[in-house]
C-alpha cells in the first residue's frame, strides 16, 4: 500500500514540476525572447510624438523673405485606445459629421490600429484654442504641433514649388519619410529638400488612464532634439519678379532674366501665374484640380518646359557658327532673293551685321547651306549628314538640345535634330540641306526652351561663353555654393565674331532699319533679337537680348503667344524689365501702362501697331 500511494505522490510532484517548468519558461519567453506585451504596455503608458523642425527660409537675391513658417497642428490618433468616448460631443468641437469621422477612423485603424496617424491635418492655432481645454476627453487623440509653408508675397510660384505629404513612393525611396511626413514637391522646395527639411526630433512622453500627459519619459533618456533646415538665399530679384508677372498679366508666355556674368536667375516667369499661396493648408487638394483643369495652364512652367521654335534669334547661333567654320567671313554678303525663301521688304544684307539687323531670311538661307554642305564630299547626302553633325555640335555648345542644369525639376532640353533622326524619318542618303532648309531661321524641327534663349543673350552678352543658369546663390549661415555653377561653359568660338553679334543686336535696336525700335532705353545701350515664331494661329512673338553693350548686367528673354511680330510684344515687354532692373523704376510710364493691360488677341492701339505685318523677324 505504501508503494501504491508512494507512486502517486511522485506523479503529483511530478505534475507539478511540469507545471512550474512551464511557467518559468512562458515566463522566461515573455521577459527575455520577446517584447510583444511590453509594447503593448508602453503603447498604452508612452506616447511617442515627433518633432518636427522649422523648414528653412527662402530670401531672394537682397534678402527679402519670400518664404516663412507658421505653426499649425495636426489632430493625431491611436485607433485602439478610442473607447468610452462621446462621439457626438467630439463631431460637434471639431465641425465635422459622424459619417466623415468614421472614413477618419477606419482610415487610421488600416494604417495600424496601435501606431499614431493623422486625424485632422493642419488645424490653425485659432481653432485649436476654440478646444484644446477639452481634448484630454477624448482617449486616443492628441495634438502634434507642425509649421506650413507661408509665402510672403503672390509671386514665383514656378520657382519657389510647395509642399505636400509624402506618398508612398516617396517613402518607398527614403526610409526617412513617414505617413504624414511632408516633402518638397516642386520647384526649389524639392530641389533643395534635404537642405531644407531638418532632421526629425523625437519625444517620448508618458500619459495616465485619462491620455494626458504627465511628464516626460526617464527624464528625456530617449528624446532627440530637431535640427531645423537651412535657409535658402535665391538669385531671383523680388522687386523685377513681380513686376514682370505684372507685365505679363492675362497673356501666355514667359521671361526669363539672367546675370550673364554669373547665370544667376533674376526672374523667372511663366503666365499665366498663380498665387503660391493656394497650393498650402487644407484647401491645397481642392485647389490643385481647379489649376489643374484651367485651359490656360498655369502649373505648366513655359519658361523650363514649353518647346517652341525660336524664330529668327536663332540666326544669332547660325552667324556664329559659319563664322568659326570660316563658309563665311564678317563681309560676306548675300541677295535678300524672296524666291529662296520668304521675307520682308529691306535692302540685301552685305555683312553679317547687317544680315542680324535686319534679320535677311534669304542671307541665314545661304548661310547654313554653307554650313550644311561644306563640299567634304562629292556625294550630297554625305555632305549633308557631314554639315548636318558639325552643326548640332556646336549648337548643343551653345546649350541648345542641353537641360542647361537649372536647379529645379523638369527641365526640357528642346530639339536640335541631328543625322539619326532625319535618317529615321527620311531614310539614310534620302535627304539632304533642301530637305532640312528651314532649320536656317529657327523653324523646320528645331526647338527651344526658353530658358535657352536666355541663355543664348548671356553668351553673346559674355562674348563666348555661360555659367549654368541657377537659382540657389547660397545656403546655410556659412553662405555655401554649389560650385558646379561657377564653370564656364564656352561655345568654342572666337570672340570678334561675338563683338560682330554684339553691334548687330545693338543696330536691332538702335539703328534705322533695325527691327526692335520699341526696346529702346534712352542713355541704356541695349542689344536685342526679334523673332516671330510660326504657329497654326496667330504667330508667337520672341525677343531676346541684354544690355547695357560693353558691361551686360542682364540677359533677358521674353516669349509672348499668339501675338504676332517680335518687335511689337516680347521686345517692349523685355526692354520694360531691363528698365526696371537698371534704374529700379521705369520712366516710360506710358508704355508700361499699355503693356500691363494688353491681352495678346485684342486689337492694339493705332500706335503701338506695325505698320505691316512682318514674318520671322
Amino acid at each position: 500500500m505504501s508503494n501504491q500511494f508512494s507512486d502517486r505522490s511522485l506523479v503529483i510532484k511530478l505534475i507539478f514540476l511540469v507545471i512550474g517548468a512551464i511557467f518559468v519558461i512562458r515566463l522566461s519567453f515573455l521577459q527575455v525572447f520577446t517584447d510583444k506585451y511590453r509594447i503593448k504596455g508602453d503603447d498604452q503608458a508612452l506616447r511617442n510624438i515627433t518633432q518636427y523642425p522649422p523648414r528653412g527660409l527662402i530670401y531672394d537675391r537682397n534678402g527679402k523673405l519670400l518664404v516663412y513658417n507658421e505653426a499649425v497642428y495636426d489632430l493625431m490618433v491611436i485607433p485602439r485606445m478610442c473607447k468610452g468616448m462621446d462621439t457626438v460631443y467630439f463631431c460637434e468641437m471639431l465641425g465635422i459629421d459622424r459619417e466623415e469621422f468614421d472614413q477618419k477612423l477606419n482610415k487610421a485603424r488600416k494604417y495600424s490600429p496601435y501606431a499614431a496617424s493623422p486625424f485632422m491635418k493642419q488645424i490653425s492655432k485659432e481653432e485649436y484654442a476654440r478646444w484644446q481645454s477639452k481634448l484630454w476627453k477624448f482617449p486616443g487623440f492628441y495634438i502634434s504641433q507642425r509649421t506650413l509653408r507661408i509665402y510672403d508675397r503672390p509671386i514665383a510660384a514656378h520657382v519657389l514649388g510647395y509642399v505636400g505629404e509624402v506618398n508612398e513612393k516617396d517613402i518607398e525611396n527614403n526610409p526617412y519619410y513617414k505617413r504624414g511626413d511632408y516633402i518638397g514637391k516642386s520647384g526649389l522646395e524639392l530641389s533643395y529638400e534635404e537642405l531644407l527639411r531638418g532632421t526629425k526630433g523625437k519625444k517620448v512622453m508618458q500619459v495616465d488612464v485619462h491620455n494626458r500627459e504627465i511628464g516626460s519619459y526617464q527624464n528625456g533618456a530617449f528624446d532627440s532634439v530637431p535640427i531645423e533646415g537651412l535657409n535658402l538665399y535665391t538669385t531671383i530679384d523680388a522687386e523685377l519678379q513681380q513686376y514682370a508677372e505684372e507685365l505679363m498679366a492675362n497673356k501666355r508666355g514667359c521671361v526669363i532674366a539672367i546675370e550673364p556674368s554669373t547665370g544667376e536667375v533674376l526672374t523667372l516667369v511663366s503666365a499665366p501665374c498663380y498665387d503660391p499661396n493656394l497650393l498650402v493648408g487644407r484647401a491645397r487638394g481642392s485647389n490643385y484640380n481647379k489649376l489643374s483643369e484651367d485651359i490656360a495652364k498655369p502649373l505648366f512652367n513655359r519658361a523650363i518646359q514649353a518647346q517652341y521654335p525660336p524664330g529668327s534669334i536663332f540666326k544669332i547661333a547660325q552667324a556664329m557658327t559659319a563664322l568659326q567654320l570660316g563658309v563665311i567671313s564678317p563681309g560676306t554678303g548675300f541677295p535678300c532673293d524672296k524666291s529662296k525663301i520668304g521675307c520682308h521688304n529691306h535692302p540685301s544684307a552685305s555683312c553679317v551685321q547687317e544680315a542680324i539687323k535686319m534679320s535677311c531670311n534669304p542671307y541665314f538661307y545661304y548661310t547654313y547651306r554653307r554650313i550644311i554642305q561644306q563640299e567634304k564630299y562629292k556625294n550630297i547626302y554625305k555632305d549633308s549628314q557631314y554639315g548636318l553633325t558639325v552643326w548640332n555640335n556646336y549648337m548643343h555648345r551653345f546649350g541648345f538640345g542641353e537641360r542647361l542644369g537649372l536647379d529645379i525639376p523638369n527641365v526640357r532640353r528642346g530639339n536640335i535634330p541631328d543625322t539619326a533622326y532625319y535618317n529615321h524619318w527620311y531614310g539614310k542618303e534620302r535627304w539632304a540641306f533642301s530637305t532640312i532648309y528651314s532649320n536656317s531661321i529657327g523653324q523646320g524641327e528645331v526647338e527651344v526652351v526658353p530658358l535657352q534663349m536666355a541663355n543664348l543673350a548671356c553668351i553673346v552678352a559674355n562674348r563666348g561663353y555661360y555659367y549654368t543658369p541657377h537659382l540657389l546663390r547660397y545656403y546655410g549661415p556659412d553662405s555655401a555654393v554649389v560650385d558646379s555653377f561657377m564653370v564656364k561653359h564656352e561655345t568654342g568660338i572666337e570672340k570678334q565674331y561675338f563683338e560682330i553679334a554684339a553691334r548687330g543686336m545693338y543696330d536691332v535696336v538702335h539703328a534705322p532699319g533695325g527691327t526692335a525700335h520699341r526696346a529702346k532705353i534712352d542713355d541704356i545701350a541695349v542689344c536685342g533679337k526679334t523673332g516671330t515664331a510660326e504657329n497654326k494661329g496667330i504667330d508667337h512673338s520672341v525677343f531676346v537680348c541684354f544690355a547695357p553693350k560693353d558691361d551686360p548686367k542682364i540677359a533677358v528673354a521674353v516669349y509672348v503667344e499668339n501675338s504676332g511680330a517680335g518687335g511689337v510684344f516680347a521686345a517692349p515687354i523685355a526692354s520694360l524689365v531691363i528698365e526696371k532692373y537698371l534704374r529700379r523704376e521705369v520712366k516710360r510710364v506710358d508704355m508700361e501702362k499699355q503693356y500691363r493691360e494688353m491681352a495678346p488677341c485684342q486689337s492694339l492701339p493705332l500706335k503701338y501697331r506695325p505698320a505691316k505685318k512682318s514674318k520671322r523677324r
